[in-house]
């Protein structure tokens, strides 16, 4: 076996095909991350020519004027294999020592243990105890099992097989709110498109308003632009928006209430001219259901008339930004508008997302982080994990973080420095709100 820097294209055609292949370990990622000061590098394990590990190195100048380096989502190796794992990671020390870094960080994309739809480990169900024992063994120092969102990465997601099935069998399997909301957003002709490059600020628009409303800091403009070049001509990204078409949408109420008023009044005609009286009883309840309907159209004309007057033609109601890569869709960030909530989009935008993970044969769709705590009382982010839920599918657990050190004290050092930075980081976005 023999420790080498790779090629670009070697290290694309392994990192692809990959089990644990992931966004994160690509070309693209990297090349992204260096524009924001990252360095990156290709290194592997080969024997004669094939190729038995490989990982994508960012390298980053701490505060201590020492790097750190991180394999994004870990290294692309059989965690079971201790010998091979072992070589790796004493190349990898030598590695870091010569780029005079401080620790390497991984987070592989590994599952700890096979959990359920409800968040509950199944009973002897899958588990990788011996590959986190192995980094253990090997002096990589974990993390912890965080239940919360402490990690870089989510550490806890939500996923729906989507291969070799098809969209009646995963709408079964949902709960049945999720489905009647689905069927309603039809109705209201709801529709989901892709936008290009030249659209990217509405994307952007979408993610500053949900910022807003949930208190996070949304990143620039520039951000999604740069993820959009990076990623989208190689096929691995996908920005879809949901809209609302008011003219169709209020064409089709006044059809529909048309249709119920001449219902009505060819019932009516029709229990004036029989000559012998007609269930009385059944006539009034069905006229009476009838005067209902068309009340609640002519509200909802109205309601989405000004809608229309106010925000245009076409609506857009929130979006979502995929990732497709290896063996899944996933659903990286989104958001909606708080004044168009009634209208529920992320459902459509998500249906969406799988819809296209089971038209294009992938394994799963990934709807990405939740919190491992599955408390409704207890947790404030339990909606994050319901909502997802009623899709239907199960929790994954990762592994977690591991550090691996490579110089003791002024690791120790380090991480003072980055509690301290992040503390006052705390304070001066509480003040600042």
């Amino acid at each position: 076996m023999e420790f080498v820097v790779l090629k670009e294209d070697e290290f694309k055609k392994f990192a692809y095909k990959h089990e644990q292949a992931s966004f994160f370990q690509t070309i693209n990622w990297g090349k992204l991350k260096s524009e924001n000061g990252w360095g990156m590098k290709l290194v592997g394990i080969k024997e004669g020519k094939k190729i038995l590990a490989a990982t994508m190195i960012l390298s980053k100048m701490t505060p201590i004027k020492k790097k750190m380096l991180y394999a994004p989502r870990g290294f692309l190796i059989d965690y079971n294999n201790f010998e091979l794992v072992k070589f790796f990671t004493e190349e990898i020390k030598k590695f870091a020592k010569r780029e005079n870094a401080i620790f390497v960080k991984i987070d592989p994309y590994v599952s700890y243990q096979e959990r359920g739809l409800d968040g509950n480990v199944v009973e002897d169900g899958n588990h990788n105890y011996e590959a986190f024992n192995n980094l253990v063994k090997l002096g990589y120092k974990h993390l912890g099992f965080h239940l919360m969102q402490e990690d870089l990465q989510a550490r806890w997601i939500f996923v729906t097989d989507t291969k070799n099935t098809t969209v009646d069998e995963v709408m079964k399997k949902m709960d049945t709110k999720t489905r009647q909301i689905l069927r309603k957003n039809e109705r209201n002709k709801i529709k989901v498109r892709e936008i290009e490059y030249d659209e990217i600020d509405k994307f952007k628009d979408i993610m500053q308003h949900t910022g807003e409303r949930r208190e996070f800091i949304d990143r620039s403009i520039t951000y999604y632009q740069n993820m959009f070049k990076a990623f989208h001509d190689d096929g691995m990204l996908k920005i879809l928006i949901a809209e609302l078409d008011t003219k169709e949408l209020i064409d089709e109420y006044k059809n529909e209430l048309k249709t119920i008023k001449k219902d009505k009044e060819d019932r009516e005609a029709k229990y004036k001219a029989a000559p012998e009286k007609m269930n009385e009883k059944k006539y009034l309840q069905k006229q009476n259901e009838a005067e209902k309907d068309i009340e609640r159209l002519n509200k909802n004309i109205k309601h989405i008339e000004e809608l229309r007057d106010e925000h245009g033609e076409v609506i857009t109601l929130g979006g979502i930004l995929f990732f497709i890569h290896g063996n899944e869709v996933l659903s990286f960030a989104g958001g909606s508008y708080k004044e168009f909530m009634e209208f529920q989009s992320a459902y459509t935008v998500h249906f969406a997302g799988m819809k296209y993970a089971i038209e294009n044969n992938y394994d799963r769709y990934n709807f990405y982080g939740i919190t491992g705590d599955f408390d409704e009382k207890r947790n404030p982010l339990y909606g994050l994990y319901s909502f997802k839920r009623d899709f239907g599918g199960y929790v994954v657990e990762f592994m977690g973080e591991f550090d691996l050190v490579i110089n003791k004290p002024l690791y120790w050092l380090y991480k003072t420095a980055f509690k301290t930075v992040k503390k006052l980081k705390h304070i001066k976005m509480k003040f600042s709100k």
